[in-house]
């Protein structure tokens, strides 16, 4: 018997638009860290001529610029790392696996914590400025002169991508939990189906198996052979008593 192929079951809006939140959010994360790899060159040479000028010996400008680089690689693997994860979980998503989902709850839980966190120190930064003893105080113009070095659209790109990235999550974690997501991620998987067989005839009904063939003729049954001497030839016929 045949059965018919079961349609898979269609994905709803709302994981559609998370998984589509996600993977935006890792086009930004991958974009960041580009966008930080190049700046970084401009602002290692405007940091060095502007520490220059601060009476700051040359090992301290080195120092700092070398904590500048490892940083900014630092920050750019981490953000492709955190670009490809989320690619991960929004294909898992769309493939309908409860593990993708509670992973990505996991994930935007650190990722509100994340944002929030580096929102708060770039607007502690600019409202109470880093404070140093008076020992200290080449120390404090190398990292005054280190946040002028970037471009002036650095630090508002920061505080952009840190209200995005909070929101995005936000966004995520609120359309896992709709009740089309939960019936999506809950579904039974389908069993297999039964190997397809001939089709069983109806009931009552007799099943043809072509027309009846005739049996098979065999003849008239012949005498048996005589097994004793064989019987002289026919004579020539004597003639008729009537004829004159």
């Amino acid at each position: 018997m045949s059965y018919p192929d079961q349609a898979p079951p269609r994905r709803p809006a709302a994981v559609v638009a998370a998984a589509a939140v996600l993977v935006l959010m890792a086009v930004g994360a991958g974009l960041y860290a580009v966008t930080g790899l190049l700046v970084m060159a401009g602002t290692t040479d405007r940091f060095r001529s502007a520490a220059a000028t601060t009476g700051a010996g040359t090992g301290e400008i080195d120092g700092v610029v070398a904590l500048l680089r490892a940083a900014t690689v630092l920050s750019a693997v981490v953000g492709v790392l955190v670009g490809l994860v989320l690619v991960g979980l929004a294909l898992g998503l769309l493939a309908g696996r409860s593990g993708a989902r509670v992973t990505t709850w996991v994930v935007c839980g650190l990722g509100l914590l994340c944002g929030c966190g580096a929102l708060a120190v770039l607007v502690g930064q600019r409202a109470a400025p880093l404070r140093l003893g008076a020992d200290q105080r080449v120390t404090a113009d190398l990292l005054a002169q280190l946040g002028d070095a970037y471009p002036g659209w650095w630090i508002p790109l920061n505080a952009a991508l840190s209200v995005a990235q909070v929101l995005g999550y936000l966004v995520v974690a609120a359309l896992l939990t709709l009740p089309a997501a939960n019936a999506f991620f809950h579904r039974r998987p389908a069993g297999p189906r039964p190997p397809a067989g001939p089709t069983p005839p109806g009931y009552g009904a007799t099943p043809a198996y072509g027309p009846l063939s005739a049996p098979p003729a065999y003849g008239p049954l012949s005498a048996p052979p005589a097994y004793g001497p064989p019987s002289a030839p026919p004579g020539p016929t004597p003639p008729s008593e009537d004829r004159p």
